[in-house]
């Protein structure tokens, strides 16, 4: 750019000033980096390929009234249905009741839905042959130091044991790992258990099972095949709602909080916040060099040139700011998650969030440099000189 050194000299003329505002736009966007990659990871659970093929049967009444397990059956007799398998929550804490985890109890055949989640073949054919066998997540043997081999005490927030008590033992038998990088942070911290063992060693579950999982063979048929699925158990005590493994997924996130409500509102706050601190820098930056403004405009610049060369010095301000901001919490995500172990994993900032981020600091820096910049544009020579 022609006159990008003066624009430069302009934007640090009070070096003090423009670090504190700098400072506050890195905050901005850090959290913006950090919050959004949380609203993207919930936001595309379950629209990988794979998941496209996948549908998810529930009881109508709640995502916690269980099903028949009979019903199976029927829903592998519909139409475009290839293939169908079952899971239920078990919930559990280990050592401590703060440390939850995702755990839940499948069918034998439950990982043949899921292609995107691998285990090492022996593993595989280890954790089938042992009752009380566990597949862990990567991250989660991280967190906590686990080994394969390892039996680790749980305790159950729901089912109590067959004894009565809450403690149930499992014994890691092999590691999940996610054959995307994306999903590492959904399937990284999974713990999946045996249904039948989950059964047999609880008094609650009695021929009955949480969700259903259908494969189609035609993903364009899966409206279809969902309203035939529901029409099983029209009018029954076991009524279901089958949806496509997104919109499930999306329902059952949204009964907890609906995270783009929240990411939206903590978001505005913030930058209705940025744009009043911003917005002041500028216009104190322009008010104070009302002078030299206008001893550009007698050298033979322009009113235009006048009013870009503000709002470059507005939107790098902002662009500055916002993309270290942004870098902070691209190399902050795996800092923590290795420091602590698993414990936090934040998801990675991707270019969806780069290209929205960048977005939202051009058009805020052209905000808060729009009212400054027409100002020097209007600038009459003969009154500013005069201090008028």
């Amino acid at each position: 750019m022609k006159y990008f050194h003066l624009i430069w000299a302009a934007l640090f003329r009070r070096k003090a000033r423009t670090f504190l505002t700098l400072a506050s736009i890195v905050a901005a966007f850090l959290l913006f980096g950090m919050l959004d990659g949380i609203r993207t990871t919930f936001a595309q659970l379950g629209q990988n390929a794979d998941g496209a093929q996948r549908l998810q049967t529930m009881s109508r009444l709640s995502m916690v009234q269980m099903l028949p397990l009979a019903l199976r059956s029927r829903l592998e007799q519909v139409d475009n249905v290839e293939a169908v398998t079952w899971a239920n929550w078990f919930g559990g804490a280990y050592q401590d009741p703060r440390n939850q985890l995702f755990t839940i109890a499948v069918a034998p055949n439950y990982l043949d839905l899921y292609p995107e989640i691998q285990v090492d073949p022996a593993e595989l054919e280890q954790w089938k042959a042992t009752r009380n066998g566990m597949l862990v997540g990567e991250d989660m043997m991280a967190r906590f130091g686990w080994e394969v081999g390892q039996t680790i005490p749980l305790q159950s927030t729901i089912f109590p044991n067959s004894d009565g008590s809450l403690n149930w033992q499992f014994r890691i038998v092999g590691v999940i790992r996610p054959r995307d990088a994306e999903q590492g942070g959904f399937f990284g911290a999974m713990m999946l258990m045996h249904y039948d063992y989950f059964a047999e060693s609880t008094p609650y579950v009695d021929d009955q099972v949480g969700w259903y999982i259908s494969r189609v063979s035609d993903v364009n048929r899966s409206d279809a095949a969902a309203k035939a699925i529901d029409a099983l158990t029209a009018n029954s005590p076991n009524e279901t709602r089958t949806m496509t493994e997104q919109a499930a997924m999306a329902a059952q996130i949204k009964q907890v909080a609906d995270i783009g409500l929240i990411v939206g509102s903590i978001m505005g706050a913030v930058f209705f916040t940025l744009l009043l601190l911003t917005g002041n820098t500028m216009a104190q930056a322009v008010r104070e060099r009302t002078s030299e403004l206008a001893v550009l405009k007698t050298i033979g610049f322009t009113s235009h040139s006048v009013l870009a060369m503000v709002l470059a010095e507005s939107v790098l301000l902002v662009v500055l700011g916002g993309v270290l901001g942004l870098g902070l919490a691209a190399a902050l995500g795996p800092v923590v998650g290795a420091a602590s172990r698993g414990a936090i994993s934040l998801p990675p900032i991707g270019p969806g969030s780069w290209v929205l981020g960048l977005g939202l600091m051009v058009a805020i820096g052209l905000l808060v440099g729009a009212l400054p910049a027409m100002r020097a544009m209007r600038l009459n020579i003969v009154d500013a000189l005069a201090g008028r």
